[in-house]
């Protein structure tokens, strides 16, 4: 395996007796890296990273985590954590006894075991001694990420760690995860919210129906995706909307949103269109104070290529 690799999976199949969940699934996570799983719902997802925890084993097909192979006789080791589908916490007891009976499981000291570090390092100090049923979604999350964390891995696998959380406990987990990232920490999360892969990931991996459609770095995807819509806002609509229709590759979008304000122009291009739009705005005199896309790249590929996938079946 290359040494730089804490993933490596070839040919990964599993199915549930007529379900075919993976489907000759191929994955490089590199260490250092945060990668990220996307699909819909079905897609996938919960069993690949079911099978980087060692909760389940392959049918067929290679996978290496950390270096060593994983099948049907040698279990997931050391070096790996994470959930899926939610941490399991022990509701009756404080967010500090639960993560001491996790590192008594491992035959740690609790006073030893960072019990506290972890607490910081997620915000929960201020509730440490409150029990867990108490704790909203995002909290449960959080002492999710820190009974992880407690292990110290190598390799750390997410199932939607940002589920829950306000905008401060948000921040707070991305924190965490881009600092684990930098220490060499090989984080692979899944998630529905695309504004967070966007902020998180060097590289994602899209399935569809068991397979991957897309599988590499954010840039690459946004290159390769067809022609999006963007929202330009100015100081002169009239005159930006009349300089778009003359600009080749510029289609006009009659975008109900942009009507109501009034003020918003919405027009679809590629990148090289979009550019040269900017340009004559500049050169008339028109001030460009708004330019975003109505739907990010990664969603828009991710909608084209899971809708390519379904149309093929």
């Amino acid at each position: 395996m290359d040494a730089l690799l804490a993933v490596r999976a070839r040919g990964i199949t599993k199915c549930f007796g007529d379900v075919v969940a993976l489907d000759d699934v191929d994955l490089d996570v590199t260490q250092g890296q945060i990668h990220g799983l996307v699909g819909p719902n079905g897609a996938g997802k919960t069993t690949l990273l079911g099978l980087l925890l060692g909760l389940a084993v392959a049918d067929s097909g290679q996978l290496e985590i950390l270096g060593s192979p994983v099948g049907r006789a040698l279990a997931v080791g050391d070096g790996v954590a994470g959930f899926v589908d939610g941490p399991g916490l022990y509701p009756s007891l404080t967010a500090r006894q639960n993560l001491a009976a996790l590192a008594a499981l491992r035959g740690r000291d609790a006073r030893t075991a960072g019990v506290d570090d972890v607490l910081d390092q997620v915000g929960l100090t201020d509730v440490a001694d409150d029990r867990a049923r108490g704790f909203s979604l995002g909290m449960r999350q959080r002492l999710g990420l820190a009974a992880a964390l407690l292990t110290r891995p190598r390799l750390l696998v997410l199932d939607e760690p940002s589920n829950g959380l306000d905008p401060a406990g948000k921040k707070h987990v991305h924190d965490v995860l881009n600092r684990l990232a930098a220490d060499g920490t090989c984080v692979v999360l899944s998630s529905h919210r695309m504004d967070d892969l966007e902020a998180l990931c060097s590289d994602v991996t899209i399935l569809a129906t068991g397979r991957v459609v897309f599988s590499g770095p954010l840039g690459k995807l946004a290159a390769e995706n067809r022609e999006l819509d963007y929202r330009l806002l100015t100081s002169d609509p009239h005159a930006a909307r009349l300089l778009a229709a003359e600009t080749a590759g510029i289609h006009l979008v009659d975008d109900a949103g942009a009507r109501r304000d009034g003020e918003r122009l919405v027009v679809r291009a590629l990148v090289p269109a979009l550019d040269e739009l900017v340009v004559r705005l500049v050169r008339a005199g028109i001030t460009l104070r708004e330019l975003a896309p109505v739907v990010s790249p990664l969603e828009a590929a991710f909608l084209a290529l899971t809708e390519q996938q379904e149309a093929v079946r």
